[in-house]
């Protein structure tokens, strides 16, 4: 009865009190999700695409044949150089300077020295805002921001990035003091200590010694061992001399952490340093002969004959070397380039000067060994006309019948005038270039000059035009187209004292005697000859009691002048004494040339 009632009621569309919500669960559960059927056949049927399949195969291949290889090739076959790599990123290595060679007088005195400088360097690699920082380098040293860029596009490509580069060099202490302050807020800068070059002697050795510089990009271009900032000799012995005196660099690995910030140092190879030069010249010897020119214009050689070791080499004016050790002004330089004196040559082996009388010492030597006695005579009456041109003697009233022995010591211009046109300028010049004349000496400094030994064909060569008689009459007394230097007329006097070996100039005292050639002539004709110089004639302004000594004055013309009044210093003759002297068994030779000195005697 009840269920029918029920039956009803839901008929109706009404539910029974309290059963509404317990009837909606039952009828969610009632509903069962559809069954889905699949056939049986269409799933056997089924298969994965073939084409798919075989492109993944490829796929792996290709991964395991490339990446894998590779993976070996890198982490095997270049793991040690990977290895090497990251262990140069974390050591660093730095050149150490080599203290360069100082150089000391025959007697111990120090010439040349080194003193300690600081620079300022940048690495590249730790910095961390370039123009800010070449801005600030600029700002600390006062060097123009211009000047700062420039060094550094310089020195970019010439060091590593990881090494340091040189920006400044030579800061004073207390500039020193104020950027190692600041250094903290600037990573990549770093002060570094150098050395450089002084000479306490300033311009008594300065066309000796030359100085030394920075090396510039043709330098460094050259020499692979040089590095920027590096000094490099400029002039002189720092110049001929460079690689015994320069030394050999050391080396320091340097530990860095990830910013760059050194750890910690190892030596591993020390700076050796350049070798240390006494040189054959005796300061006091030096400062004598510098004394002795004051304030003219010339130069000193002395020159021991039997060792062809210098003990002087004077050239006045000169110029303290100090000023281009420590970078020289742009006014500094100007008063010397444009002094009219030019202190910067070195006038005993760059100037020459025609020689004068001196040069009868060549031609006795020559007239001697040609065969013409020493006995034949020529009257001097003051000249010798040739043609419608008179040649006259220096002394215009004639010296009467003139030998060799008198013409030597009387420096009779006339005996020489005949006895070269007896000769001819052909033997003159072979005997010449054979004394060494028309070549370099061989001396250890730079720039030398060779002379001249004029001849037929370089007349015709020079001027286009022949060789004359009055030419030859030129160069008989050391005129007209001869040109010598200071030390070749020292080399060739030695020659006559030594028995006729021409010796090499040397400047450094433990390198050996060199010969370079012989004077054609025997040891009776240079000893007549010396002994013609020791007689007196016009050098006899130099003998003394406590000494054997001899010598040769000589006048050389500079222009050719009717009157001898009111000349400009220009306008004076050349002044040359080659003297030499003997006393407790040493023997010197000194040669004297003083420009516009007004005369030898």
């Amino acid at each position: 009865m009840n269920n029918n009632r029920n039956n009803e009621e839901e008929a109706a569309g009404r539910q029974p009190a309290g059963r509404g919500l317990l009837g909606k669960f039952r009828k969610r559960e009632d509903k069962t999700p559809p069954e889905i059927l699949i056939k049986k056949e269409n799933t056997d049927r089924f298969t994965p695409p073939r084409g798919g399949l075989i492109l993944l195969q490829a796929l792996i291949l290709i991964f395991f044949f490339v990446f894998v290889p590779r993976f070996w090739f890198l982490q095997v076959h270049l793991g040690e150089d990977f290895a090497r790599q990251a262990q140069e990123n974390h050591w660093r290595q730095e050149q150490i300077s080599a203290p360069r060679g100082r150089i000391f007088d025959v007697k111990g005195r120090v010439l040349a020295d080194n003193r300690t400088a600081y620079g300022l360097s940048l690495i590249r690699d730790d910095i961390r805002d370039l123009p800010a920082t070449l801005a600030q380098v600029s700002e600390w040293t006062g060097v123009p921001l211009d000047q700062v860029r420039e060094r550094y596009r310089q020195s970019r490509f010439k060091v590593k990035s990881f090494e340091p580069l040189l920006l400044v060099t030579d800061l004073d202490f207390q500039l020193v003091a104020r950027i190692e302050s600041e250094l903290y807020a600037w990573p990549g800068l770093e002060i570094v200590i150098l050395t450089k070059r002084s000479y306490p002697e300033k311009d008594l050795f300065a066309h000796i010694l030359g100085y030394v510089a920075e090396a510039n990009e043709t330098e460094l271009e050259k020499n692979p061992e040089l590095s920027m900032g590096d000094l490099v000799g400029k002039s002189g012995i720092e110049y001929t001399l460079d690689k015994r005196l320069r030394g050999r660099k050391g080396l320091y690995d340097i530990e860095v952490d990830a910013s760059g910030r050194m750890l910690g140092q190892v030596l591993r190879e020390e700076p050796q340093g350049g070798e240390e030069l006494k040189l054959s010249l005796d300061r006091d010897i030096q400062k004598a002969c510098w004394d002795a020119l004051g304030t003219e214009v010339g130069s000193i050689v002395v020159m021991e004959p039997d060792t062809g070791k210098l003990r002087a080499l004077v050239t006045e004016p000169a110029y303290d070397n100090n000023l281009f050790a420590e970078g020289i002004s742009r006014r500094d330089w100007e008063n010397l380039r444009n002094d009219p004196h030019f202190p910067l040559q070195n006038r005993a082996i760059q100037s020459v000067y025609p020689p004068g009388s001196v040069w009868k010492l060549v031609m006795a030597a020559c007239i001697m060994e040609n065969g013409i006695p020493v006995t034949d005579t020529v009257y001097c009456p003051g000249g010798i006309r040739l043609g419608k041109q008179i040649f006259h003697c220096w002394r215009h009233s004639g010296h009467g019948s003139q030998n060799l022995m008198q013409a030597i010591y009387n420096s009779c211009d006339s005996y020489f005038y005949i006895m070269a046109d007896r000769l001819g300028i052909d033997k003159i010049e072979s005997f010449a270039k054979q004394c060494g004349f028309g070549r370099r000496t061989g001396i250890d400094l730079p720039h030398e000059k060779t002379g001249l030994v004029p001849s037929r064909a370089w007349k015709h060569r020079r001027f286009k035009r022949g060789w004359s008689r009055g030419d030859t009459f030129n160069a008989s007394i050391g005129q007209g187209y001869v040109l010598t230097t200071p030390l070749q007329i020292a080399v060739y006097v030695s020659a006559l004292l030594n028995g006729g070996d021409l010796l090499k100039p040397q400047l450094v005292d433990t390198d050996p005697k060199t010969v370079t050639g012989h004077v054609p002539a025997s040891r009776e004709t240079l000893r007549y000859i010396m002994r013609r110089t020791a007689a007196g004639g016009t050098a006899r302004v130099v003998g003394r009691g406590d000494a054997i000594m001899g010598g040769k004055t000589g006048t050389a013309q500079v222009v050719r002048l009717k009157g001898h009044r009111n000349l400009s210093w220009k306008e004076k003759d050349h002044a040359w004494i080659a003297t030499w002297g003997h006393k407790n068994d040493k023997t010197y030779v000194v040669i004297v040339m003083v420009e516009h000195g007004g005369g030898g005697s």
